[in-house]
């Protein structure tokens, strides 16, 4: 894996052998980020990486320095890796690491924020109680937006904010805004 954009650009992002989660690709992630890029981002934004497993898109944010991240997995490997990376590039005050399960996170933060991604296992079985609750708990800015990465057995097209989704390969990006 490797940065795309941004002061660490080219950089390469090592993930340990037999970690616990599915980095999401290079391709996706530059298709996700040219999406971005013309629809959504802007600089200040407070953001919420959600079941970040090796932080590749916590530091992605960074790098092309759009704000403040909070990355949070339940996974005590993953929560050691980003801290580990966040310290290696030298961007520990722009990344806070929390080690939660990201239900119990989305029910209890009180923090808003301007971008929720969100990359569970492909066979979460929770993702409509989470989007539902991230919408229910306003934790999104008006302007907000929530991308959900899933797979193709997932749909939530019926889902209330739902507005559209993009594939790249075998990555399901679903967006999610207020009306």
């Amino acid at each position: 894996m490797r940065i795309i954009r941004g002061k660490y650009k080219t950089r390469r992002y090592p993930v340990p052998k037999n970690f616990p989660s599915r980095p999401t690709t290079d391709f996706a992630k530059e298709g996700l980020f040219n999406i971005l890029e013309h629809q959504y981002i802007h600089s200040d934004m407070e953001i919420l990486d959600l079941c970040a497993g090796t932080g590749n898109i916590s530091i992605e944010f960074l790098s092309r320095e759009l704000g403040n991240v909070i990355a949070v997995d339940q996974n005590f490997n993953a929560y050691r890796h980003m801290k580990t990376m966040a310290a290696k590039l030298g961007c520990e005050n722009e990344l806070l690491v929390i080690k939660s399960d990201i239900l119990k996170f989305v029910r209890k933060t009180e923090k808003k924020f301007d971008l929720i991604f969100a990359d569970p296992p492909y066979k979460y079985t929770n993702y409509v109680e989470l989007i539902e609750t991230i919408f229910a708990r306003e934790l999104l800015q008006k302007d907000g937006v929530l991308i959900v990465e899933h797979g193709k057995e997932s749909s939530f097209e019926a889902i209330t904010h739902f507005k559209f989704m993009r594939i790249y390969g075998n990555v399901h990006f679903s967006f999610f805004e207020y009306a």
